[in-house]
């Protein structure tokens, strides 16, 4: 997964272009980590750890980042995909992003890296008191499959487990963001700690 998925280094909507995530991103990802999920963000180590597997020709993790025209960072997302099997290990946007559509275009290139890495299918963890999320993954074609109790910690709320049995078919899902706005789920999507 060295980043050739379709829509890395193009401009998308509102000007945010999307683009592979480096080490120098680290400190503006992880200024919004804790932004974002102050309870549970991610360590820059641990950011560095995916990195460390992201980029190369064996590579099993992709990261991207969305970054408006005058370079700043308004959302990142990271996929994992081994023995055939994608996971989506965070998706997060700026709470000044939330509503326009960024969140459905990280996971659509998400979906992209994981066709590209011939995943037959895609899962994913989200707050079960996150219904907005749900929803767009429900029009992405997930399934809810699972509860895992006390998933995200420290405040023990339970994790949806949601699977899309095949990334390379099309759900039906346009993911303009003039058909998502309004209805994007901000940034407590999925996020994997640990």
């Amino acid at each position: 997964m060295t980043g050739a998925a379709a829509a890395t280094g193009a401009a998308t909507g509102r000007g945010v272009l999307l683009r592979d995530m480096r080490w120098w991103d680290l400190d503006a990802v992880t200024a919004l980590e804790h932004d974002l999920f102050p309870e549970d963000a991610w360590s820059r180590g641990m950011f560095w750890s995916e990195l460390a597997d992201a980029g190369h020709p064996a590579a099993s993790r992709r990261y991207v980042v969305a970054e408006t025209p005058d370079g700043r960072l308004v959302g990142y997302a990271g996929l994992a995909a081994v023995a055939g099997t994608g996971d989506v290990q965070t998706i997060a946007a700026a709470r000044d992003h939330w509503g326009t559509g960024l969140g459905a275009r990280l996971l659509t290139e998400l979906l992209r890296t994981a066709t590209a890495a011939e995943c037959h299918e895609v899962l994913l963890e989200v707050r079960v008191d996150n219904p907005r999320a749900q929803r767009l993954y429900r029009r992405f074609g997930f399934e809810p499959i699972g509860l895992r109790k006390g998933y995200y910690q420290p405040g023990n709320v339970d994790a949806l487990v949601m699977r899309l049995a095949d990334p390379g078919v099309p759900s039906g899902t346009d993911p303009d963001p003039a058909l998502t706005a309004g209805d994007e789920p901000g940034v407590q999507e999925t996020e994997i700690h640990g």
